[in-house]
C-alpha cells in the first residue's frame, strides 16, 4: 500500500469519531499534466477538511477535469459532465479542464452544472468552491480568465493526494509552437515553469513520502526553464536530481524532438536514476506535411534522433506520437510516415486521427482526407506499432530488469505487476511486501501484452 493510501485510511477512521467532513469526487480525461492537476486539487481538498468519496458514498462536490485535444476528447468530456449531472444529482458539479476553458459556452448548456473554471483559475477550486459551500443561487459561475495572459506556474507545489504508485509531477505547463493543428496553446497559454528550486523541494518531497518513481511532465516539458530568471533548462535540473540524495526513480514525459538534445541524451544514458525511456511526438514522416503542420524539424533530423539515442541507449524505449490524415496527406505521404518507422527501432506507437479544431488554421485547410481513409490509415499503423512493442519485448527474455512493482495486481493471473525502467510492462508471482518496491527481475517469457519474470 502507498503511504497517501495509509494516510487517507487513518484519516477515515479518525473521521468516524469526529463530525461530518464534506466528500469529493474528480474524474480525469486526457494528458498527465491533467492527471497531475487533479491530484494537487485533490491535496488542497483534503488539507481544507474534504474527504474523497468512496465507491457509493455520496459527494458534495464532483470535479470533471477535462480535455479538447481531439473532437472526440470534446465529446467524450461533455459526456461525462453530462453522465455526472444524471449519476450524482445531489453534487455540486464543477467542470474545470481545457475544454471548460476554450468552449465555456458548450459547456454552460448543461443543465446541472454549478461551476465552469478554466485552467487559469484551476488551481483555486478548492478556495472557491469553499467559499461558496452549500449554494450558487440556482446559477452557473463561470469562472474562465484569459489563460494568455499567464506569465507564471501557479500554484506552489504543495503536495498530490494520488493512489498511483508514480505519481505525475507538472512542472512545466503552456507551450508557444502554435502547430497549424493544435488547440493546445489556446488552451494553456504561454509556456511557464515551476521554479527551480520549488521543482527539486517537489521531487524531494515526493520521494521523502515514499514513491520510488516521479514522472515529470509538462504540456511542452522540453522548454522547462527557458522562462525562469537566470534561465534554466531540463538537463540542468536532471544533473541536480541526480546529486541529490533522494532515492527516486525519474521518468521524462513527452519531449519534442529538437530539444531532446545531446546532453539530456547523456545525462538519462549515464545515470540509473533516469528511466530509459523517450516519448517523441513526429506526428507525421512527410516533410511537406511536417511544414504544413509547423512542425519545425524534417524525417530526417527525426531519425537521425532516434538513431542516436538507441546508439548511446541500446535498451530505451522510444515511443512516438503520429497524427494521421492531416489536410494534404496523400497516399504517398502517409507511405512515408510508415516506412520511417518501420525502418527505424521505434519501440511503440500512439496513433492519433487528425481532428480538425476550430479556431486553428488546418481547420481551414483544404484537401480534407476522407474518414474511411484516415481510419485505414490508422489501422494500418496501429498493427504496425504493435508488431514493434511485442518485438521489443522478446528481446529482454532471460535478461535482468529492474521493476518497480506496483500498488495493485494483475486481476486476470493474480501475479503483481509492475514497469521497467525502459517502459516493459512485467508480472511477478511475490507477495505484497514488495509493492511499491524497486526490484530486480529475471524475465522468464512473455504472456500477451507483458512479460512475466521472477525475483532475483
Amino acid at each position: 500500500m502507498l503511504p497517501y493510501q495509509h494516510r487517507l485510511s487513518a484519516l477515515r477512521k479518525t473521521v468516524a469519531k469526529m463530525k461530518y467532513m464534506p466528500k469529493y469526487r474528480i474524474t480525469t480525461l486526457g494528458c498527465k499534466v491533467n492527471q497531475s492537476e487533479s491530484d494537487a486539487i485533490a491535496k488542497d481538498l483534503e488539507s481544507s477538511g474534504w474527504l474523497r468519496a468512496g465507491n457509493h458514498e455520496a459527494s458534495e462536490i464532483f470535479i470533471i477535469n477535462t480535455c479538447t485535444v481531439t473532437q472526440k476528447a470534446a465529446m467524450q468530456s461533455r459526456q461525462a459532465v453530462r453522465q455526472a449531472v444524471r449519476a450524482h444529482s445531489n453534487s455540486r458539479i464543477v467542470v474545470t479542464g481545457c475544454h471548460a476553458q476554450t468552449e465555456p459556452e458548450a459547456i454552460g448548456k448543461i443543465k446541472g452544472v454549478h461551476y465552469i473554471i478554466g485552467n487559469a483559475d484551476k488551481h483555486r477550486i478548492c478556495e472557491i468552491v469553499t467559499a461558496d459551500q452549500h449554494t450558487t443561487n440556482g446559477q452557473t459561475v463561470s469562472i474562465c480568465n484569459d489563460i494568455q495572459q499567464m506569465q507564471s506556474l501557479k500554484p506552489a507545489f504543495n503536495g498530490l493526494a494520488t493512489n498511483r504508485t508514480r505519481p505525475f509531477l507538472k512542472i512545466q505547463d503552456g507551450c508557444n509552437a502554435f502547430c497549424s493543428y493544435c488547440i493546445v496553446p489556446y488552451a494553456r497559454g504561454p509556456s511557464r515553469s515551476l521554479p527551480f528550486a520549488d521543482a527539486l523541494k517537489a521531487i524531494n518531497a515526493l520521494a521523502n513520502t515514499g514513491y520510488r518513481e516521479i514522472v515529470l511532465s509538462g504540456v511542452h516539458l522540453g522548454l522547462y526553464g527557458r522562462d525562469l530568471n537566470p534561465e534554466r533548462n531540463l538537463s540542468e535540473l536532471l544533473k541536480h536530481i541526480e546529486d541529490s540524495n533522494s532515492a527516486v526513480r525519474v521518468r521524462l514525459s513527452s519531449i519534442e524532438p529538437l530539444e531532446l538534445t545531446d546532453d539530456l541524451i547523456d545525462r538519462v544514458a549515464g545515470s540509473s536514476r533516469f528511466c530509459d525511456h523517450f516519448h517523441i511526438p513526429l506526428q507525421s514522416g512527410d516533410d511537406l506535411i511536417l511544414e504544413k503542420m509547423g512542425r519545425p524539424y524534417r524525417a530526417a533530423e527525426f531519425s537521425k534522433l532516434v538513431t542516436k539515442i538507441r546508439r548511446r541507449i541500446p535498451d530505451a524505449a522510444i515511443g512516438v506520437d503520429t497524427l494521421i490524415g492531416f489536410p494534404g496527406e496523400t497516399h504517398q505521404a502517409f507511405v512515408h510516415t510508415y516506412e520511417l518507422i518501420r525502418d527505424l527501432p521505434i519501440t511503440y506507437l500512439h496513433v492519433f486521427p487528425f481532428s480538425a479544431r476550430p479556431g486553428t488554421p488546418a481547420a481551414r485547410y483544404p484537401d480534407k482526407v476522407a474518414p474511411d481513409t484516415i481510419k485505414k490509415r490508422c489501422a494500418q499503423l496501429r498493427e504496425l506499432g504493435k508488431t514493434k512493442r511485442l518485438n521489443f519485448y522478446k528481446e529482454f527474455i532471460g535478461k535482468r530488469l529492474e521493476v518497480l512493482v506496483e500498488s495493485t495486481r494483475h486481476t486476470p493471473s493474480g501475479l503483481l505487476r509492475g514497469l521497467s525502467s525502459n517502459y516493459i510492462p512485467v508480472l511477478i508471482d511475490a507477495g505484497d511486501d514488495h509493492k511499491n518496491q524497486l526490484r530486480s527481475v529475471r524475465v522468464e517469457k512473455r504472456v500477451g501484452n507483458a512479460l512475466v519474470g521472477y525475483l532475483i
